[in-house]
């Protein structure tokens, strides 16, 4: 099938989308062809989840027309949706872990015997059915075992094999990678080209820009809830891509090495860990780290580089080693305890330990602060919002208001609200966990000019991520760990291929 003219499967004219007045999408178009793996790319809030909101049913557009297999569609729920054939498997596995594997991919829709039992539920074939559509996916699991006893990687699988199970047509698969090691993309990507060559349209959204190119088609991109423009993936490039979703002017920007702020080679560490670890979580690590110094720790996933961060902040007790601050050992038994010593965390799970989605922006970035001045020093509300107006002009938070809900915010400005929460008590040391995960490339910069800048004012910087550009962009020394142990140190300027080269290199 030649995919480049054979007639568009699905096909979104002119989508418009519009909440209190502010327009969400607006004029946008998509086309998703048989046998295609379309990669839809944007920034953090360009309408990415909207359209596919309005897609399934979701929400209902305010203009436009939609198509399916030539005949106008308008579903008005996600199971309206799945009657015609359109399947969404979201980063956060939607199924039940206290299911089996075989009653997650038929819950609802169970097959059954005749009325002479009873209409029973057909478990025989239940888990026949089951174990065909997984072998679809060349996956050969016990489909009787609870579905929290597989890996996120083997959910995901199921997930897939329940959309194949109501005859989808369209499959929408929104940041199936997030949660994924090295080798466990690479068998969903060979399940993804299987089913494109088995003729379903694939809708791919992601943030990673190397997996676009690793198993897309085509791509289609949307700026501020605009239609950008529809490419093959081979005919347009990384920059070309990077211009297409935030301008022109930022590509320029996207690679090299910052400029960084000069550190004094004899400057004492403000924090310096000796020997530093934890039975069965981290073998013992040395680490400095100096005033206005950015220090990365780079590794694989599952080399301990989160296990280190919640050893410094206090969330975790070591049973080895020592901590000092400012040359005095200090023992942290709890976060509290690091944030009197003016260390800060923002931590690697941004929904479940960064932000509380249900209060405001006012409310998330005062948390610390009012947690540092205890119950009997309330700041007023009138504090609060100060300090949030204040932060969110400084960071370029994007929020209709101070007091809308944190969670109804893109992932790149719950990121900066958290990073603000931080920036308000004021620490010596920030601690950030993969502060540019799942967020855009813009806010990504931003994320990485604001580290800059804050260490050109003397704080220190230990910088976490598992996009090694970043490390090595930004980090005056990069510390790098395998299998939960420090394997070395390398200098600023060190090129990505030295960090994997002492990553790969023998004990």
């Amino acid at each position: 099938m030649d995919i480049s003219t054979g007639a568009p499967v699905l096909l979104l004219t002119g989508i418009d989308k519009r909440f209190n007045g502010v327009p969400a999408l607006s004029g946008v178009s998509l086309r998703l062809r048989a046998g295609e793996i379309h990669a839809l790319l944007g920034q953090n809030g360009a309408g990415k989840s909207t359209l596919i909101k309005v897609l399934t049913g979701v929400y209902a557009a305010d203009a436009g027309e939609m198509a399916l297999a030539g005949q106008p569609i308008r579903p008005d729920s996600p199971l309206d949706a799945q009657h015609l054939g359109i399947s969404t498997v979201y980063q956060e596995v939607n199924l039940c872990p206290n299911l089996s594997v075989a009653e997650n991919i038929f819950a609802g829709r169970y097959p059954r015997r005749g009325p002479a039992q009873g209409w029973r539920i057909d478990w025989a074939a239940v888990h026949r059915e089951a174990r065909a559509l997984l072998a679809r996916l060349d996956i050969d699991i016990d489909v009787t075992q609870l579905l929290s006893s597989y890996s996120v990687a083997v959910q995901q699988m199921v997930a897939i094999a329940r959309a194949l199970g109501l005859s989808s047509k369209v499959l929408i698969l929104d940041e199936p990678t997030s949660s994924l090691d090295d080798e466990e993309v690479k068998s969903l990507f060979a399940v993804l080209r299987r089913l494109r060559g088995q003729g379903l349209a694939i809708l791919f959204v992601t943030h990673f820009l190397n997996q676009v190119y690793a198993v897309s088609d085509r791509i289609t991109v949307l700026r501020n809830g605009g239609w950008v423009g529809e490419w093959p993936t081979a005919d347009l490039g990384p920059q070309a891509l990077i211009s297409a979703m935030v301008g022109r002017e930022f590509a320029a920007q996207a690679s090299g090495h910052a400029e960084l702020p000069a550190i004094e080679a004899t400057a004492p560490a403000l924090l310096e860990a000796e020997g530093l670890g934890q039975r069965g979580q981290l073998q013992p690590v040395d680490l400095q780290v100096r005033a206005g110094e950015v220090v990365g720790l780079a590794g694989l996933l599952g080399a301990g580089r989160t296990e280190l961060a919640r050893l410094l902040f206090g969330l975790a007790r070591p049973d080895q080693g020592r901590l000092r601050v400012d040359g005095v050992a200090v023992e942290l038994a709890s976060p509290a305890d690091a944030v009197r010593h003016g260390l800060a965390l923002c931590p690697e799970e941004r929904k479940t330990d960064g932000i509380v989605a249900e209060l405001s922006v006012r409310e998330n970035i005062a948390l610390a602060l009012q947690a540092r001045r205890g119950v009997r020093n309330t700041l007023s509300r009138a504090e609060q919002a100060a300090l949030a107006e204040r932060f969110v002009k400084a960071l370029g938070i994007k929020t209709a208001s101070i007091e809308t809900p944190i969670g109804l915010l893109s992932g790149g400005n719950q990121q900066k609200a958290v990073l603000a929460r931080w920036l308000a008590i004021e620490p010596r040391l920030l601690i950030l966990d993969e502060p540019t995960r799942g967020i855009d490339v813009a806010a990504k910069q931003e994320i990485m000019d604001e580290i800059l800048r804050l260490a050109r004012g003397g704080m220190a910087v230990l910088f976490i991520s598992s996009e090694m550009n970043e490390v090595v962009r930004v980090s005056h020394r990069i510390a790098v760990l395998r299998e939960r142990r420090k394997v070395g140190e390398l200098p600023g300027g060190s090129s990505e291929d030295a960090v994997y080269e002492l990553i790969a290199a023998e004990t």
